[in-house]
C-alpha cells in the first residue's frame, strides 16, 4: 500500500512538468523541453495566407560579388517555403508527426566566376515559426574548380554542433561546438515575419556560413550592432560587425509577405573595401518542386535566369 502511495505521488508531480524524453550522448533520458522555455510566435493570418498556399516564393537576383579584390557579376536566388521539420534528426519530416515543428525553409544560392572557373554557393536555413527560436539548422556548401566545403551548424540546446569538412588542410575536417545565438542566416527568413520584430541595438551574431568559408574567419558569436530604418518604401535592417570591420543590410518591402528587394555586405577583400549586392530582378510563386520536366524550363525565363 506504501509503494502504490509512493508511485501515485510520483506521478502526480510528474504531470504537472512538462517532461520529454531527451536524447543525450546515445541514451534516452527524462529531462525539462527546452522548447517550453520559449515564447511562441504569433504568425498574422497574412503570413498563413501568403506562405501556407502549397507553394514556395522564389526570387532572382542581380549579383555583384567581391572575390579576391575584384567585383564579380552573377546571379543569386532565394527561395522560401514552409514545411515540418522533424526536431529529432533535424531533416525535412517524411511523415506527419505531433512533435514535428514548422519551420520556414530558406535556401539561397549565388553563382558567379572568377576567371576562368565558376563558384557554385548555397546555403539552407530552416527557422522555426512555432517559437522565438533562432535556426534550428544552417547548412552551407561551396564548389569551385579547386575543391569544396561543406559546413552544418545544427541547434542543441544552448549551443550549436558544428560540422566542417574542407578541402583546406588547414581546416580540414572538424567538430566543434559554439553558443546558441542568433545566425546572419536566419536574417533574411527573420525578415519574412516582420521586419520591426528584428532585435536592435547591442547582439551578438554568428556571421553567415558563406562569409565564414571565403573567408576563413574562425566560426563564433561576434559582437554586432543593429539597427531598423523605416523608409517611405520599406525597412532597411542593417548589423555592424564590431570586430570584424563588416557591415551589412537588408532592405525589405514596406508591407507583407516583406519580399527582400535588395541586400549588401561591406568588408575588405584582401585590403580594398568592396560591396558585394544583389538587386530583385523577378519573384514568382510555384511549387517548383513538381515541375522537373523538360517543357518546365520556360518557366526560368519568369525569373530572368
Amino acid at each position: 500500500m506504501k509503494y502504490v502511495l509512493i508511485c501515485a505521488i510520483a506521478l502526480t508531480i510528474l504531470s504537472c512538468t512538462t517532461k520529454v524524453h531527451v536524447e543525450s550522448n546515445g541514451k534516452t533520458i527524462i529531462g525539462e523541453d527546452p522548447l517550453e522555455t520559449l515564447e511562441n510566435r504569433e504568425l498574422t493570418q497574412e503570413f498563413k495566407d501568403y506562405w501556407y498556399s502549397g507553394e514556395a516564393e522564389i526570387s532572382s537576383y542581380d549579383l555583384s560579388q567581391a572575390r579576391y579584390g575584384e567585383m564579380r557579376e552573377g546571379t543569386a536566388v532565394m527561395i522560401f517555403v514552409t514545411e515540418s521539420f522533424d526536431k529529432k534528426d533535424q531533416v525535412k519530416a517524411d511523415l506527419a508527426n505531433d512533435s514535428n515543428r514548422p519551420v520556414l525553409k530558406f535556401n539561397a544560392t549565388r553563382d558567379f566566376n572568377t576567371g576562368i572557373y565558376p563558384y557554385h554557393i548555397m546555403s539552407s536555413t530552416f527557422l522555426p515559426l512555432d517559437k522565438k527560436d533562432n535556426a534550428i539548422k544552417v547548412a552551407s556548401s561551396i564548389q569551385e574548380w579547386c575543391g569544396q566545403t561543406y559546413m552544418q551548424m545544427n541547434q542543441d540546446g544552448d549551443e550549436y554542433e558544428v560540422m566542417l569538412h574542407s578541402y583546406f588542410q588547414s581546416e580540414g575536417n572538424d567538430d566543434f561546438e559554439i553558443e546558441n545565438v542568433m545566425t546572419e542566416n536566419q536574417i533574411a527568413a527573420q525578415l519574412r515575419l516582420d521586419p520591426q520584430a528584428m532585435p536592435t541595438g547591442a547582439i551578438k551574431i554568428i556571421p553567415s556560413t558563406e562569409f565564414l568559408r571565403l573567408k576563413h574567419v574562425e566560426t563564433k558569436p561576434y559582437d554586432a550592432v543593429a539597427k531598423l530604418s523605416e523608409m517611405e518604401d520599406g525597412f532597411l535592417y542593417s548589423v555592424k560587425f564590431t570586430d570584424l570591420g563588416r557591415t551589412i543590410a537588408f532592405k525589405t518591402e514596406k508591407t507583407s509577405p516583406y519580399r527582400i528587394l535588395s541586400w549588401m555586405d561591406r568588408y575588405k577583400d584582401g585590403s580594398t573595401p568592396m560591396v558585394s549586392t544583389g538587386t530583385l530582378k523577378k519573384s514568382i510563386k510555384s511549387a517548383y518542386w513538381g515541375k522537373n520536366a523538360n517543357k518546365d524550363a520556360v518557366l526560368r525565363d519568369s525569373l530572368g535566369i
